[in-house]
């Protein structure tokens, strides 16, 4: 399998993914603006989009396959399905009684993540009863992470990184022909959720089916608990969690201080989240999920040459893209914010408020990718006790600068902490796997650098240049000049990057890369 290949496949449906994210978020922005109505629903969408992380996607997927890689290379085909059946109906019933208690509990929860809604009765009740509306989510989203599990196992990287542009388009699809037929329209938001947890599980199972590897969940959970396979993920996915909640916990007090920042802060911070979101999901979620499956088998096969040499070529790969990025939303983040989302409702200040906070993600991109890339590596050789300690520490350094930096920058404060804490959280992993002997950086990295440093300083000169020489808000009259006006800044970005590192002297055939 060629790994370069198999990074574009998966980053060119994350980008429809994120494209089509983008549709979904400039609908929602030009149709509710930034008010107590896109506040209360991100308040809510986070509630399980949280325990998704915690429970199902993060942890899940850091416990689980590693041990189905095990499974599928030294147990054969019969006992790997059985892991699957298995799994799937331990999972399904826990997050069926998790979602019970959810939907009963929901103003509690929705007071824990965001009192400060509690304020503004109105946006409070609206997030209570869209957090009930969601809150089953976390099981159709929980089955489609294992059904991608499986799936990126056996190298079938396609139909997962596709699954996530169905939500998008039952996000669209809702927000254009159900929000107007609603006495609420906002709560169209939420029913899309439902719908499209539901497409992005049913959208896999022809693939499952191939392999046949398709899922029987069974009404007897305390059955499949008692399996040998589903015992040993459990037990890895309890350090799991408790690494990925460390996460979220400072999402959730990241939340919460917003929400008294003043109204519109949170969707200020949701809009620069998805605009962070795209380089880190094409490039760190894209090059985690093709190097863990390799990443495991080489455990497997006791071969820690190629294990080293495969975190070393996501790692150059991860620089060689995320540097760019990470000048593109420091030095060009008010364009960017201006052509995406200012329309109808959302207006220049909101332009400005999220383009702080998108500036300040840039100073962490690099940090935010890299822990994509370094986790893995603890991960693949079931080792999750690690990144634990790691996260604990880390969220100790986010919460320390949220004290220090949003009295000073306000909103743009806690954007700013996230990537500072990335940025820790990524050198402590480096330095984890070095000491441990598992990563060993090959020749060459010196130079690398060096040409990245040039190729960056001229690109963030001209980024600059472009980014204060037109009125990116005053062009909202001209909406198309101005989306073509930044396709060309792209296009001409892209072309002066690379050619500047082609002139350097950069070889780019050392990315085409090979696994068995």
């Amino acid at each position: 399998m060629n790994l370069f290949r198999a990074l574009l496949t998966v980053s060119g449906f994350t980008l429809l993914s994120r494209v089509t994210g983008l549709a979904r978020e400039t609908l929602i922005a030009r149709a509710f603006g930034a008010s107590q109505y896109t506040d209360a629903f991100y308040v809510a969408f986070r509630i399980p989009n949280l325990l998704r992380r915690i429970s199902a996607e993060g942890a899940f997927s850091q416990a689980f396959v590693p041990i189905l890689a095990e499974f599928k290379n030294q147990q054969g085909h019969d006992a790997t399905k059985a892991l699957v059946d298995a799994t799937s109906t331990v999972l399904a019933w826990a997050l069926a009684v998790l979602s019970v208690i959810g939907v009963v509990g929901a103003s509690g929860v929705v007071f824990v993540v965001a009192s400060g809604l509690a304020r503004e009765g109105h946006a409070y009740q609206l997030a209570v009863t869209m957090t009930r509306i969601m809150f089953p989510y976390i099981i159709f989203i929980s089955l489609t992470s294992l059904a991608s599990g499986v799936l990126n196992t056996y190298r079938n990287f396609s139909l997962p990184a596709f699954a996530p542009v169905l939500l998008n388009v039952a996000f669209i699809v809702s927000a254009l022909f159900l929000a107007p037929r609603l006495q609420t329209p906002v709560y169209a938001l939420a029913w899309a959720v439902i719908i499209g947890g539901v497409l992005q599980f049913a959208v896999q199972l022809p693939g499952l089916k191939k392999i046949d590897m398709v899922p029987r969940i069974r009404l007897n959970p305390l059955h499949a608990l008692a399996h040998r396979g589903v015992k040993r993920v459990l037990a890895k996915m309890v350090p799991a969690m408790f690494a990925v909640s460390v996460a979220q916990i400072s999402l959730i007090i990241n939340t919460n201080i917003a929400s008294h920042i003043g109204p519109g802060a949170v969707s200020w911070i949701n809009y620069a989240d998805r605009l962070m979101e795209f380089p880190t999901a094409l490039l760190g979620v894209a090059l985690g999920t093709i190097l863990l499956p390799s990443l495991s088998k080489a455990h497997v096969d006791a071969d820690s040459h190629e294990y080293s040499s495969l975190l070393d070529w996501g790692l150059r790969v991860t620089f060689l893209l995320a540097a760019p990025s990470a000048i593109a939303l420091f030095f060009f983040a008010q364009p960017l914010t201006a052509v995406l989302f200012n329309y109808g409702k959302f207006d220049g200040n909101a332009v400005v408020m999220v383009s702080r906070a998108l500036a300040a993600y840039g100073v962490g991109l690099i940090g935010l990718i890299l822990i994509k890339i370094l986790a893995p590596g603890f991960y693949a050789k079931q080792d999750i006790k690690t990144p634990v300690k790691i996260g604990i520490g880390v969220l100790i350094v986010t919460q320390l600068c949220n004290y220090a930096f949003v009295p000073v920058f306000a909103h743009a404060g806690l954007t700013l902490s996230v990537g500072l804490g990335a940025c820790v959280n990524a050198l402590l992993l480096f330095i984890g796997l070095r000491k441990r002997g598992i990563y060993t950086p090959s020749s060459g990295w010196l130079k690398f650098f060096v040409q990245l440093l040039g190729a960056c300083l001229v690109l963030a000169g001209v980024m600059r240049w472009l980014a204060i020489s037109f009125d990116w808000v005053g062009m909202h009259t001209q909406p198309v000049s101005r989306m073509v006006l930044l396709g060309a800044c792209l296009v001409l970005f892209a072309a002066l990057y690379f050619g500047m590192l082609w002139l350097m002297g950069f070889k780019y055939a050392y990315f085409k890369r090979r696994v068995k």
